[in-house]
């Protein structure tokens, strides 16, 4: 048996990178999933992948009606939801002087409301079926900031804080909220980040390497089941200690 048998969760951005892994975990775990994501080609193909159990939405998470549709489909599929991931975020680098308006917006927009509206969708399908859990992956840079990345940094603090907010407000409905904070995982997104391997600081770090997908998708299982069960409006941190590092310099 799995750790998920019969649980449902429905995954943003996971057509590549963490919430790849999060989908194939899930479902190797017995899950069934809905993964959703403005890679159409790709997202398809990592359902089509999973078999039976996995469908795929297109879902823009700026957008509200892709939401919707992206539940509806969770609850056509599969009657129920139990984990909602809000794994999808951008990256756009620049000093603050540097970056447009427009350019912060639409980091903000990505990760931020993103987040707020998987939230907001999702929830009332959790409550019909007795509660469940939410994952929102925020990013050791929501707890340390640095330069150049303030729209990035700006939505992960938000994320932080909504997560903390979010899991006292829907406690009633027995709804757990938690987040994820990674450090350097080896996605696409960090690689465009930290640029050359050679040069990025991870080699400095008490685990001297980058993190791998699958390590935040075991993170994730865990707050989605009931190992966790006492654990609500909490940060959970996976960065090989760079902030402990930090916290020493």
């Amino acid at each position: 048996m799995g750790r998920m048998d019969g649980k449902v969760a429905l995954i943003s951005g996971g057509a590549k990178g963490q919430g790849e892994a999060e989908a194939r975990l899930f479902v190797a775990e017995g899950a069934s999933v809905v993964i959703g994501d403005v890679l159409d080609d790709q997202g398809a193909k990592v359902a089509a992948d999973l078999g039976d159990r996995a469908a795929y939405s297109h879902l823009d998470v700026t957008q509200p009606e892709d939401w919707q549709t992206a539940v509806g489909t969770v609850k056509e599929r599969f009657g129920r939801l139990d984990v909602l991931i809000n794994n999808a975020g951008i990256v756009r680098l620049g000093m603050m002087l540097d970056v447009t308006l427009e350019e912060y917006r639409h980091v903000v927009d990505t990760n931020q409301i993103g987040c707020w509206l998987g939230m907001k969708t999702s929830a009332p399908l959790m409550a019909e079926t007795g509660g469940g859990s939410i994952i929102n992956i925020s990013s050791m840079n929501g707890i340390m900031p640095g330069p150049g990345a303030m729209s990035y940094i700006a939505s992960k603090f938000a994320i932080r804080g909504m997560t903390k907010a979010a899991a006292l407000e829907l406690a009633p409905l027995g709804i757990r909220v938690n987040s994820i904070h990674p450090g350097a995982i080896d996605t696409d997104m960090a690689h465009s980040a930290l640029g050359d391997p050679e040069g990025n600081p991870v080699g400095f770090l008490p685990i001297p390497r980058m993190g791998r997908p699958d390590e935040v998708a075991k993170m994730a299982i865990f707050l989605a089941t009931d190992d966790s069960s006492y654990s609500t409006g909490s940060e959970f941190i996976i960065d090989g200690g760079w902030l402990v590092t930090l916290a020493m310099s």
